[in-house]
């Protein structure tokens, strides 16, 4: 058997987001939100199920995958493989959305729903080793829970450090699949237990999919290259213009000429002040490409406070 990288958009919505096999998500959504007894999830009904990209560089008809279930409670899954800047408030908009969104204007507010966002991160959120993090509204000195309907999960793949036999929990075993799933070559013995994870494995194998899905799946793994190469690229000549900056220091005529652009073009002739315009295109640049305020600093050279303060001022 061969798996598919579950991290891939288009593996992960085949998996999650299938309205004929909804065995996985109801799997998953039990061990991610640890629901027991009559809070367990026995159907789910897909918001948005998920259709293929028809052609190379189209992009996928949702951007995660949205459910509910027998009892009306929305369940939204997400997948997210690089950490973009205002994750946390980004989430905890989509989720209060799709919870207000229950009701019109006029209707009564005892209708809504509970609302649940499970983020599956491939890099860390907050502090601590934990990998599996639940988020509740608790009242500050006592920690009673009176605001129950929206809640927050999240899975951090980079803190899962488990072996195969040290799978105790429903989600120590998902995570080990969503993580590891590339590295198997058999429905190993922890799943054949477990029919949504089992079901998972099945649907994740090479061997079960179409032509039509495995060149999808492959286009979007050629796409995620190609930013990442894209990426490192705008990191060397990001590095580059530093290189060149420190050279020139000091000196106060000339000016920059070219741009950056696949590559370095034209020369740097000093005049700091000439230099200005390019840096903060630079900046903002970096900053909409997800780029880290330390990240930016480091690589231009500038204050962690100067870059904060470049970007406030360009959304004004």
């Amino acid at each position: 058997m061969i798996f598919v990288d579950i991290k891939n958009d288009i593996a992960f919505r085949k998996i999650f987001g299938n309205d004929e096999k909804t065995a996985p998500l109801i799997s998953f959504l039990n061990a991610a939100l640890q629901l027991e007894g009559n809070d367990q999830v026995e159907s789910v009904t897909l918001v948005n199920p998920y259709q293929f990209p028809r052609i190379r560089g189209e992009k996928a008809s949702v951007l995660d995958v949205r459910a509910t279930d027998h009892s009306g409670r929305i369940f939204v899954v997400e997948m997210q493989v690089a950490e973009k800047n205002g994750f946390d408030k980004r989430v905890q908009y989509y989720i209060s959305r799709d919870y207000s969104m229950q009701i019109n204007i006029g209707d009564d507010y005892p209708v809504l729903n509970p609302a649940y966002f499970i983020g599956i991160l491939d890099f860390p959120f907050g502090e601590g080793d934990k990998y599996n993090t639940h988020h509740l509204i608790l009242e500050k000195e006592t920690y009673e829970h009176l605001l129950t309907d929206i809640q927050f999960a999240f899975i951090q793949l980079p803190k899962f450090n488990l072996g195969i036999d040290e799978l105790v929990t429903p989600i120590d075993k998902w995570t080990y699949f969503i993580k590891n799933a590339t590295k198997l070559t058999f429905i190993p013995e922890f799943a054949q237990a477990d029919e949504g994870l089992k079901t998972a494995f099945i649907e994740a194998d090479k061997h079960n999919w179409t032509k039509e899905e495995w060149i999808t799946y492959d286009n979007t793994m050629i796409q995620a290259r190609d930013v990442i190469q894209e990426k490192l690229f705008v990191i060397e000549k990001a590095e580059a213009v530093g290189l060149e900056k420190g050279r020139i220091k000091g000196k106060l005529e000339g000016k920059i000429e070219g741009k950056i652009e696949g590559k370095i073009e034209g020369k740097i002739e000093g005049n700091l002040e000439g230099k200005i315009e390019k840096e903060i295109e630079l900046i903002l640049g970096m900053h909409y490409e997800g780029f880290k305020i330390p990240q930016i600093a480091r690589i231009t050279l500038k204050s962690q406070e100067e870059i904060i303060r470049i970007i406030k001022e360009s959304e004004l």
